[in-house]
């Protein structure tokens, strides 16, 4: 591993985990895309930057219908490597540049917007019943992406994200026609082992499962009887892209197309 005075660079996911130590004092830099704007502009205090391009974090390997896809891992190489939705949102996220330098990790555990919705990846992870692996105090741990996202990234280090191909998956999203394409609203959807699940994107700080449109469908409930659930989940805000009115009006909609969206891998 390098050191370069307040810089550490490991060159594997040991040294990695063992830089990283419980997180004390470690900004982690990955693609950087949110990261370095936060500390340019002084947002963001580090006694030591913990930079993971050197890693070895940056694959993706599928074996009996599961992804094991490193932290490091850009999100252009999602677009065609991942299992939907997830490929889909991948593509929607920014633009070609930005997709090339962020990475799943960084945008699993990209801090909650204030002015505008980020972790665009969440809700597909979270219709997708992720595992995340990390590592920090009290060494390796795997948790559900829910549990993962309750308690929050601080003190871990995500070193892999591991998913199973639904049998169907789905997606809607309201877009914003930008340079980084800013998702005013998205819905991601899949079928896995235990069921349909749905997730919601731009409707709160962090993406959430629709467990209300969830239970609806398992108890019968066709799509757009399901979807009218989708208010009893979320508390839509106002932010800079679009108000918590215009999000409660066209959330059941998107809901309703997300899951008369879902499609099996052919």
């Amino acid at each position: 591993m390098t050191d370069l005075s307040n810089v550490l660079v490991p060159t594997s996911a040991d040294e990695a985990a063992k830089a990283f130590g419980d997180g004390a004092g470690i900004v982690v830099l990955a693609g950087g895309t949110t990261v370095v704007p936060a500390l340019k502009l002084g947002r963001l205090q580090s006694a030591r930057t913990l930079y993971l391009g050197k890693a070895g974090l940056d694959r993706i390997e599928r074996g009996d219908g599961t992804f094991s896809i490193g932290a490091m891992t850009p999100v252009s190489a999602l677009v065609d490597g991942a299992p939907e939705p997830l490929a889909t949102f991948a593509r929607q996220v920014a633009d070609y540049e930005i997709r090339g330098q962020a990475t799943i990790g960084g945008n699993l555990c990209a801090a909650p917007g204030g002015t505008t919705p980020t972790g665009d990846l969440q809700a597909p992870l979270l219709a997708l019943d992720a595992r995340i692996r990390s590592v920090g105090a009290g060494g390796a741990r795997t948790a559900s992406v829910e549990d993962f996202l309750a308690a929050g990234p601080d003190g871990r280090l995500v070193v892999e994200i591991e998913v199973d191909a639904p049998k169907r998956a789905g997606a809607a999203a309201v877009r914003r026609p930008h340079a980084h394409a800013y998702s005013v609203l998205a819905v991601a959807a899949a079928e896995t082992a235990n069921g349909v699940r749905v997730a919601i994107l731009g409707a709160g700080p962090r993406a959430v499962r629709a467990a209300s449109v969830e239970q609806a469908l398992a108890g019968g409930a066709s799509a757009e009887e399901a979807a009218r659930k989708a208010l009893d989940d979320v508390e839509p805000q106002d932010d800079a892209l679009a108000t918590a009115w215009y999000r409660r009006q066209v959330l059941p909609g998107l809901v309703e197309r997300a899951l008369n969206d879902l499609k099996g891998p052919g």
